[in-house]
C-alpha cells in the first residue's frame, strides 16, 4: 500500500494432487534481504520491492503444492548464493505439526505438506521472515457436510462436476483462536470473513479469493481519491456456509457468492459506531451514501476488469443500516 516499502500478500495457490492442501502465500520481504544478493535486481525492477495492493503482485503466483513459485525462485537462488543462506518453514499462530525446523530449499521452496499457517525463515536468521504461507484443508476433507466437526453444509452444485465459478471451492482456510486476527491487508484481518454461526466451534473454516480482498481495498483507495474520507470498512457479512445461507430466501440468494469466498456486505465506517457514515455530505447516513460507494466500484473496476463483478445495495432493516454488496464473480451484475 502507498507508503510501504513491503506489503502483506495473500497469494492461492492450487495442490495439483487430489486432496492434498492448497496454499496461499502472504510475503514482507525487506529490501536488505535483496542488498544482500550481488544478482539480485534492482528496487526499480524487482517486483517484490514496488508498492502494491495486496494480493496482486506476480511475485506470488497459483503454483502446484510442492512446486515451484517461477518469479519468487530467483530471489531466493541469488539470495542463496550470495550468502549461503539457507531456509525453512516455521509454524505460526498456533500450528502444530512435526515440520518445524524442515530445511525447504535448496534449488526449489516445498511447500508445507500439512493444513496451518507457516513462516519461510533464514535459518541463520529467524527474525527476518521471508514468505508466510497458509495451507488450506481441501474440499475433499468434508465428509457429510462437516470438516473438523465445522458445520459446512453442502454446495449446490456438489458433485456436479462443475468447472466454473459455481463449482465449490477447492479449499478452506482453517481459522482457530490463534490465528483468527491474522491480517491479511493493511485494513481486513481474517475474523472478518468468518460466518456468523457456531461461535463456540473450532476450528472454524472460510473459503476467501484474494481478488476479493484486493477489490475492497481498491474501493477504500478510490473513495480518498475522490475526496471521501474511508479509513476504514466494516464487513457485515464474509463467507457463508452453505449450510448458514441455506436454499435462497430472505435476502440471500440460492447461488450466493458468499458461499464461494469472493462476495462481502459492506458499508464504510470511520467513527466505528457499526453503522454507515455521511460519504455523501448531506448531513444523513442512509442509502444514498450507498451510491458513492458504489461510483467507487464503478471506478475500480474501470481500472481493473480483472475484478468486475456484482454489486448492489440494501436499505436498512431492524437489524442493520443500509450496506452494499460487493463481489468478483468475473461479470458485471448490478442491482
Amino acid at each position: 500500500m502507498k507508503g510501504r516499502s513491503a506489503s502483506l500478500l495473500l497469494a492461492v495457490a492450487l495442490g495439483s494432487v487430489f486432496g492434498a492442501p492448497r496454499v496461499q502465500a502472504q510475503a514482507s520481504f525487506a529490501s536488505s534481504v535483496f542488498s544482500a544478493a550481488a544478482s539480485a535486481p534492482p528496487a526499480a525492477t524487482n517486483p517484490l520491492a514496488r508498492e502494491r495492493v495486496f494480493g496482486r503482485s506476480g511475485a506470488l503466483r497459483v503454483f502446484p503444492l510442492r512446486g515451484v513459485d517461477a518469479l519468487e525462485l530467483p530471489y531466493l537462488q541469488a539470495v542463496t548464493a550470495a550468502t549461503g543462506t539457507r531456509f525453512r518453514w516455521a509454524p505460526l499462530l498456533g500450528t502444530r505439526s512435526p515440520l518445524l525446523g524442515q530445511p525447504v530449499f535448496s534449488n526449489q521452496i516445498t511447500a508445507p505438506g500439512a493444513v496451518g499457517m507457516w513462516r519461510l525463515e533464514a535459518e541463520n536468521e529467524p527474525s527476518s521472515p521471508m514468505l508466510t504461507v497458509i495451507t488450506e484443508a481441501p474440499f475433499a476433507m468434508k465428509r457429510d457436510g462437516l470438516l473438523n466437526g465445522y458445520h459446512i453444509g453442502y454446495y449446490p452444485s456438489e458433485g456436479a462436476d462443475r468447472s466454473n465459478a459455481y463449482a465449490p471451492p477447492p479449499g478452506f482456510i482453517e481459522v482457530t483462536p490463534e490465528n483468527q486476527d491474522l491480517q491479511i491487508s493493511e485494513h481486513f484481518r481474517l475474523r472478518q470473513f468468518i460466518t456468523k454461526d457456531q461461535a463456540h466451534v473450532w476450528p472454524k473454516y472460510v473459503a476467501l479469493r484474494l481478488e476479493l480482498i484486493d477489490k475492497l481495498e481498491l474501493v477504500l483507495q478510490e473513495l480518498n481519491r475522490m475526496g471521501v474520507r474511508a479509513d476504514r470498512m466494516y464487513v457485515m457479512s464474509g463467507f457463508r456456509t452453505p449450510q448458514y445461507n441455506g436454499p435462497g430466501g430472505d435476502g440471500r440468494a440460492q447461488m450466493s457468492r458468499h458461499m464461494y469466498g469472493d462476495a462481502a456486505d459492506v458499508w464504510i465506517d470511520n467513527d466505528g459506531n457499526g453503522y454507515i457514515d455521511d460519504l455523501n455530505g448531506d448531513g444523513y447516513r442512509d442509502e444514498r451514501d450507498n451510491h458513492v460507494l458504489l461510483r467507487a466500484v464503478e471506478r475500480v473496476e474501470q481500472k481493473h476488469p480483472d475484478l468486475v463483478g456484482g454489486a448492489g445495495f440494501y436499505y436498512a432493516s431492524d437489524t442493520h443500516g443500509p450496506f452494499v454488496h460487493i463481489d468478483v464473480r468475473g461479470n458485471r451484475a448490478r442491482w
